[in-house]
């Protein structure tokens, strides 16, 4: 299970395409999600997740705040309990991130990580349970985004200027190491969208090397074909089975 929602953490979390400049993510959206994975022939739900969104004003500059719970629903609690939060604040206009936080508690097991992004300089804190906290620099490229933020990215970008096939190459920094992502157009199709009834959808494959993903066009990411372009269905494949994010409620959209 902690294979299950910890991809759960990085999916939700996971040119030839152009940045549709009008379609910028709104402060005060809400995104509910039901975790779902496959036990014995039938998808089962184990966990919730919740996208939010508000604006962050300090005293010289305005950041986009993005948060990410996981929670394990209480009647798996006892098997396995999961309370993990990611973050990221970012710039609202480009989404590129200044900070991203991650709080994690899998089983008992813990882990607190902060990036303070500076150029192509990233300066990380991490401190895992019964472990003294480290502290890392390292070098990314000048697009690398962290996890939360690139989910929203992905909502900026302008599917009509596409064909079906086309991809894009992302760079994400995860537990202090770079991996790149991949994005692949591969249609539209209308699926259940929770509160907001039967959507069309762009229909999108993602990719990364890593072997926490299983499959090729097994990872799958449904977004509205509208302007605001709201995450309603996840797919994901990996070594120890299948699973979903489904959306079961959306506000401030």
């Amino acid at each position: 299970m902690k294979k299950v929602l910890f991809f759960i953490g990085i999916f939700v979390m996971l040119c030839s395409f152009n940045t549709d400049k009008s379609n910028q993510i709104p402060s005060g959206e809400k995104l509910v999600y039901a975790g779902s994975y496959n036990m014995s022939g039938l998808m089962t739900q184990l966990a919730q997740v919740t996208l939010s969104t508000e604006m962050v004003n300090t005293s010289n500059k305005t950041y986009l705040h993005l948060n990410c719970e996981l929670a394990t629903f209480s009647k798996w609690d006892k098997f396995f309990k999961i309370r993990d939060t990611y973050e990221a604040y970012v710039n609202p206009t480009t989404l590129k991130p200044s900070l991203y936080k991650r709080n994690i508690d899998e089983g008992g097991w813990t882990k607190k990580e902060k990036y303070v992004f500076k150029g192509n300089t990233v300066t990380s804190t991490a401190k895992r349970k019964n472990c003294e906290e480290t502290t890392k620099t390292f070098t990314i490229g000048g697009s690398t985004q962290d996890v939360v933020s690139l989910m929203y990215r992905i909502r900026t970008l302008d599917f009509n200027k596409m064909k079906t096939g086309q991809s894009q190459s992302f760079v994400i920094v995860f537990d202090e190491t770079q991996i790149p992502v991949t994005i692949k157009l591969l249609g539209t199709e209308t699926v259940s969208a929770g509160n907001l009834g039967s959507k069309n959808c762009y229909k999108l494959s993602i990719g990364a090397k890593t072997d926490v993903l299983k499959g090729k066009d097994k990872n799958l990411i449904y977004l509205t074909a509208d302007s605001k372009k709201i995450p309603v269905l996840m797919k994901f494949s990996i070594p120890v089975g299948t699973g979903q994010l489904a959306l079961t409620s959306a506000t401030g959209i």
